[in-house]
């Protein structure tokens, strides 16, 4: 099992992902679509919230999904198949390992990995090697830091900064959305472009109230209160007083702002 997965394995979690997957696939992946024929890999597929979505936007492109964790692995096979996807195979494998030979594959999507990794350089090099000349990669990344709400509290950016540091210790960085440019151009990619993509709530919008705010950031939030406290980060009464503040950003006159950052570069 990833111990520097600081969210878990449990139902829960899996649960948040996909509410999160389907509350954020227009948002996210409207713009990724890959050609009849392709070999696509998908690097770090979890229990294949994101899997769903790529695969049925291109129906005759071939997806290999790979994960570290045997339980998330079998979780995104039933997905799949819920879902009724016949172009996708799964391998459980570590990233920085990968059982595939040289330029084995044309494009290549990254989603909500790097951020967990302590040396997300090394494994976006890894992953060149698996590409053809010519073919694209595709990361996907949050940045804790984006987050700014209406009414403000102190209480809630505390909370979200628990996230943070779990996240830190463990050896990832729960921010590194806005360094998704210098990372690829680090790997050397050619052609980086890197475009935000926010996510807006008010209550003019309550499918991302409910969708976003409440069952996936602020779930999110809650998911990791037991370690946070443990850890001595933060006291009982301060993290709940700020899920209860973010909780409040979805009333009538509240507002949750949230900025992914999505990359393409070519080898």
């Amino acid at each position: 099992m990833n111990k520097t997965y600081v969210h878990g394995y449990d139902d829960r979690e899996n649960r948040r992902l996909c509410d999160q997957a389907s509350t954020l696939a227009e948002l996210l992946h409207s713009d990724t679509s890959y050609p009849a024929g392709s070999r696509v890999l998908e690097a770090g597929c979890g229990v294949g919230a994101q899997t769903v979505t790529l695969a049925a936007n291109s129906p005759d492109a071939l997806f290999t999904c790979v994960d570290i964790s045997e339980a998330s692995i079998f979780q995104a096979g039933r997905a799949v198949e819920s879902a009724g996807l016949t172009n996708v195979r799964f391998e459980q494998a570590d990233i920085f390992n990968l059982p595939f030979a040289p330029d084995a594959f044309d494009h290549i999507f990254v989603c909500f990995v790097l951020e967990h990794l302590p040396r997300p350089v090394e494994a976006l090099n890894a992953l060149k090697n698996l590409l053809k000349k010519g073919g694209t990669i595709t990361v996907i990344e949050g940045d804790h830091g984006s987050a700014y709400f209406y009414p403000d509290s102190e209480a809630a950016r505390r909370a979200i900064q628990c996230l943070v540091e779990l996240q830190r210790r463990a050896g990832g960085n729960a921010m590194i959305g806005r360094q998704l440019y210098p990372l690829l151009q680090q790997a050397g990619f050619e052609s980086v472009r890197v475009s935000p993509r926010m996510v807006y709530v008010d209550a003019g919008k309550p499918e991302l109230v409910e969708g976003f705010t409440k069952k996936t950031f602020t779930a999110m939030t809650e998911g990791i209160r037991e370690s946070a406290i443990l850890a001595g980060i933060i006291e009982p009464d301060a993290f709940e007083r700020g899920i209860r503040d973010l909780y409040r950003t979805t009333e009538a006159d509240g507002v949750f702002c949230y900025t992914f950052f999505k990359g393409v570069g070519v080898k």
